[in-house]
């Protein structure tokens, strides 16, 4: 059996193309260009500056890893309806990635909120 010589490398995101995502090693700053075939649409999550850890198989990228949670802010959503905080009703808001969710009544535009990477989902007001 070949030995795999595979790593993970911790790179920051630069900016996305249509077909792909460019990263840079901040103690190299050499750049790698990803397809969003291998990214998938977990990259959304993903905002402009942050470091995430990509996992390789010798130059070959094969994966990255999200944390569970990740804090977004709501840039848009009708406004938030006092009273409503127990109820299992939920409105559309947008997040700065452009995602669209559900989040519950009482969330307002300009908001932080902690959102779920493995499902897309509302989890719970930030506490900044």
């Amino acid at each position: 059996m070949d030995e795999v010589n595979t790593y993970k490398k911790k790179l920051q995101f630069l900016y996305r193309t249509p077909s792909s995502c460019v990263f840079v090693d901040p103690k190299t700053y050499e750049q790698t260009e990803i397809a969003l075939s291998v990214l998938g649409d977990s990259i959304n999550f993903v905002k402009e500056g942050e470091s995430i850890d990509i996992f390789f198989w010798d130059e070959r990228p094969l994966s990255f890893e999200l944390p569970p949670k990740i804090t977004l802010t709501i840039t848009e959503c009708d406004p938030g309806v006092k009273g409503n905080s127990a109820t299992n009703i939920y409105k559309p808001a947008t997040l700065e990635n452009g995602m669209k969710i559900k989040v519950p009544l009482f969330i307002n535009a300009g908001d932080r909120i902690k959102v779920d990477t493995r499902t897309g989902a509302y989890v719970e007001r930030a506490k900044d």
